[in-house]
């Protein structure tokens, strides 16, 4: 049973940059792919970024240019890299890691986009 664990999260103004960080209690590398969701208040669940174990990424629209997935096996951690950030970016954000058999969700951490 692997339990991810977001941190990072938090208020900031428009403009400003934050760090989320999954760690994971078991080893990451034999995930097929790792990835971030968020959910805002009222709204569905929507993807946000995913990286695969041979490092290719995927970024949804709305973020393409402005956050960066990334990987670090040898610490069982991916990090969500965010930057310019806009208030419609006020979510709940939650990684996920997917198996061959299954697929593990963290608890999620805030984040509050101030205008």
């Amino acid at each position: 049973q692997v339990q991810l664990v977001e941190s990072g999260g938090g208020l900031v103004q428009a403009g400003g940059s934050l760090r989320l960080s999954c760690a994971a209690s078991g080893s990451i590398s034999s995930f097929r792919s790792m990835g971030w969701y968020r959910q805002a208040p009222g709204k569905q669940r929507d993807l946000v970024a995913t990286i695969d174990s041979g490092g290719s990424t995927y970024y949804t629209d709305s973020v393409k240019g402005r956050f960066t997935i990334s990987r670090d096996n040898a610490k069982n951690t991916v990090y969500l890299e965010m930057s310019s950030l806009k208030p419609e970016d006020t979510a709940v954000y939650s990684c996920t890691a997917i198996s061959l058999l299954r697929t593990y969700w963290g608890q999620g951490t805030q984040v509050t986009v101030s205008s």
